[in-house]
């Protein structure tokens, strides 16, 4: 038996979800696929061997789609959501989650009213370091964690269409909402953030209202600490990597080099980088995946709940707040959403 699957969303992340949905995952068949633009939907059905429909409502509709995956621009999040809710269809949403608390808030009292299924996306929870490494904090390899430091550096900024935080969020919570998931996961909940930020490569980026660089730092509700760097200007590569600070060692997560060769000569010493998150996080997304099938099948609970997908963008929207601000601003953990 195989779960299938409508997939929203054919840009370049849902383009990836379509290949693993289709041929990766013994769990599901895709079975149709929609995007705003048709000819984009077409495109993927063609690719990939299913049917494109032209209205995510008639995904909604159709009684042989077993769950929806949302891979759409994060504004659209909340009406798929609540739709995928009132057709009472298990749903897969990529983060983040919305553009505000109030979103979140309708969209989780529609799930939590419908009773249906819905997991979130953080796919770095399923990559094979991150999971590693938070089995050995679990059992207290390095002690009790006291400092949580992560870094995500694109190699590249995004279109100015895509930076605008209208559409995105902008950088701290477009970008960081994994790093401030990730430092939950580990460390629990935050009390504090802090941030500063500024357009420092790109000056384009300030016609839209975002920033190209920013640093965070968290304090955690139990007075531990974290800090976390965002850059669009990575440009040797894609370079994600978490370290987490014990009272008995660290652990840290994360590579640059994508090949493992060295290239040594006279005085020189190189290797290549990651390309960019869909080749760093290739085994996380299908493995992200698989597990939301078969959580639905089996009727399991999800790991990633929508309280997560709240709690991480309460963090990332305090975190713009306080960039913007200059000030201390404080994050008030469960209202709305707290799991």
């Amino acid at each position: 038996m195989r779960l299938n699957v409508g997939l929203i969303g054919c840009g370049r992340l849902g383009r990836v979800y379509a290949r693993d949905l289709s041929s990766r995952i013994p769990e599901t068949r895709l079975a149709a696929v929609a995007d705003v633009n048709p000819a984009v939907a077409q495109r993927a059905a063609d690719e990939f061997g299913m049917r494109a429909v032209g209205d995510a409502a008639d995904l909604f509709d159709d009684a042989s789609i077993d769950a929806v995956v949302i891979v759409s621009p994060t504004h659209t999040h909340k009406d798929l959501t609540i739709a995928a809710a009132s057709a009472r269809k298990p749903a897969f949403c990529e983060k983040p989650l919305a553009l505000s608390l109030d979103a979140c808030r309708e969209m989780r009292e529609a799930v939590q009213r419908s009773g249906s299924f819905f997991q979130m996306g953080f796919m770095r929870r399923f990559d094979p370091g991150y999971v590693a490494g938070k089995r050995q904090v679990d059992e207290g390899a390095i002690g009790r964690p006291v400092v949580f430091k992560s870094t995500s550096r694109d190699p590249y900024p995004p279109s100015l269409e895509y930076a605008n935080p209208a559409s995105s969020g902008g950088l701290l919570v477009d970008m960081g909402i994994h790093d401030f998931d990730l430092a939950r996961w580990f460390m629990g909940e935050v009390a504090s953030v802090s941030a500063i930020g500024g357009v420092l490569a790109y000056p384009e980026f300030a016609s839209v209202g975002d920033i190209d660089n920013a640093i965070a730092t968290i304090v955690f509700a139990d007075g531990r600490l974290g800090v976390i760097d965002l850059t669009r200007n990575g440009i040797y590569g894609y370079d994600i990597c978490t370290e987490l600070l014990g009272t008995a060692g660290t652990i840290r997560i994360g590579y640059l080099r994508e090949t493992p060769m060295l290239t040594m000569t006279r005085n020189q010493v190189a290797h290549d980088t990651v390309p960019y998150f869909m080749e760093r996080f290739e085994r996380a997304y299908t493995a992200q995946l698989q597990n939301f099938a078969s959580n639905v099948m089996g009727q399991k609970e999800p790991p990633v709940t929508i309280g997560d997908g709240i709690e991480a963008l309460r963090i990332a929207v305090a975190a713009t707040t306080a960039q913007r601000t200059g000030r201390r601003v404080e994050v008030e953990a469960g209202s709305p959403g707290h799991k």
